[in-house]
């Protein structure tokens, strides 16, 4: 089997580039995307997220096929074809001038199975399969906010891989940008706009400064117009899966009833601070949960909660119980302090940024996520996963369903479940030897 690096080099000599725009002209009315502060505080951020189908899913299908769609796609969601601009404050925007959305085709020599097996070892061979590229490599106002790749797979299947800058909305909105393609592929086209409305005109800035910094928020030097994310070490990705049986024995052993993400969470959370060289920074974590109160909505946005959790005692120690115990009534939402913060950024304060995946160890709860939502002739993917790209050196872990959820009102509480975890290399391969010693989890 060929190793990941020779293979993404592969991938990459096969890539072909190019655009696909919206099928009608923006009209003026909605030239103008203003971002919302919570938008700002994502910008340092990309999702990725691939989907792997098999060879009946794709059979006789071309990528023309695959961009016309998008011709439609993009009439709707209008603004994910902008670029990004600044105001006269140096706030940014973007301009809805149908600069389009990058699509990429790749091929590859290996068979889908082959390239999974790997993925068990290495995550990083979904590197290649979602093209990456900040804003503002090489330039910001020419930088497409959204790439999707097609790759072609020697035993005839294909993954999707989607490159979505998040400063355009969150893993809910990419997810859900995805699914609408694939059902105006089988002809299911909607009707309204998926424009965003303009809640950015109450969050201009602020003449006092906030008296609080939010705890899940870091300071880092300013990036200017090259929107990556510093960092000092290395980070790695990986994957774990854990059955329906191992969530249901987790879940048996609380006494309140609590999701598989707050179990999962309370998990890691335990684990990553016997690894920490310094208990102290393992005491406060964020915890982003959906606000459910958006989710119906479909237009894009950074709608998700953020919180902090601090524990008064020593994590490593606690039980497990008594960490989901925190996570479930000791949160404390910072949404209206990150939107201070935000909207105050840009007065005297333009010497910085910040990120928030990473800042303190983030645990962000997908499990609602319809990320087997998309479907190609009828056919769900047989795997599908998201990360996140510009992580802090604290790291992420995010908990998402394992399969399409087909239960009573689509409710699959115990399901199983894929958590991705975003950390420094060294930290990774010690939570790896832990989870399987402790809990069986791999």
């Amino acid at each position: 089997m060929v190793s990941s690096p020779e293979t993404i080099h592969c991938l990459k000599s096969s890539m072909r580039l190019s655009t696909v725009v919206p099928a009608t002209v923006t009209g003026q009315e909605h030239k103008v995307h203003e971002l919302t502060n919570m938008d700002l505080a994502m910008k340092l951020h990309y999702i990725k997220g691939i989907y792997f189908f098999k060879s009946d899913a794709v059979e006789g299908l071309t990528v023309k096929d695959f961009k016309k769609p998008m011709f439609q796609l993009l009439q709707l969601y209008f603004a994910v074809s902008g670029r990004i601009r600044r105001s006269g404050t140096g706030r940014p925007f973007i301009v809805c001038n149908d600069g389009g959305v990058r699509t990429v085709e790749a091929c590859c020599d290996e068979t889908i199975d082959e390239w999974l097996a790997m993925a068990v070892e290495d995550d990083s061979v979904f590197d290649g399969l979602a093209y990456n590229q900040a804003l503002g490599d090489p330039d910001l106002g020419f930088s497409p906010l959204v790439f999707v790749q097609f790759t072609w797979f020697k035993c005839g299947g294909m993954s999707v891989g989607l490159s979505w800058a998040n400063v355009l909305g969150d893993a809910f909105s990419a997810s859900e940008f995805l699914n609408l393609w694939g059902k105006i592929m089988a002809g299911h086209v909607p009707l309204k706009s998926q424009h965003m409305p303009d809640p950015a005109k109450s969050e201009f800035p602020l003449l006092v400064l906030p008296k609080l910094t939010p705890n899940s928020l870091k300071r880092v030097d300013s990036v200017g117009d090259s929107w990556l994310t510093p960092s000092s070490c290395k980070m790695k990705t990986h994957t774990f899966h854990v059955p329906t049986e191992k969530m249901d024995n987790f879940l048996s052993n609380q006494t309140a009833k609590v999701s598989a993400f707050e179990a999962l969470s309370a998990i890691i959370w335990k684990s990553l601070s016997k690894i920490k060289e310094n208990p102290e920074q393992s005491r406060m974590v964020t915890i982003v949960y959906t606000n459910k109160s958006l989710r119906g909505m479909k237009f894009i946005s950074n709608g998700m909660v953020w919180s902090t959790v601090e524990a008064d005692f020593l994590v490593a120690e606690a039980e497990v119980s008594e960490l989901v115990g925190l996570i479930l009534n000791k949160r404390a939402d910072e949404n209206g302090m990150i939107k201070e913060m935000m909207g105050n950024n840009e007065c005297g304060e333009l010497s910085s940024d910040f990120i928030a995946y990473g800042a303190n160890l983030t645990f962000v709860n997908l499990e609602e996520a319809e990320i087997y939502g998309l479907e190609l002739k009828g056919q769900k993917p047989i795997y599908a996963n998201y990360s996140i790209n510009g992580v802090g050196d604290e790291g992420v872990v995010l908990v998402l369903p394992a399969g399409p959820k087909y239960g009573k009102d689509r409710d699959d509480v115990n399901g199983d479940r894929t958590v991705t975890v975003v950390l420094p290399e060294n930290q990774l391969a010690q939570l790896k030897v832990d989870l399987k010693k402790n809990w069986n989890i791999a």
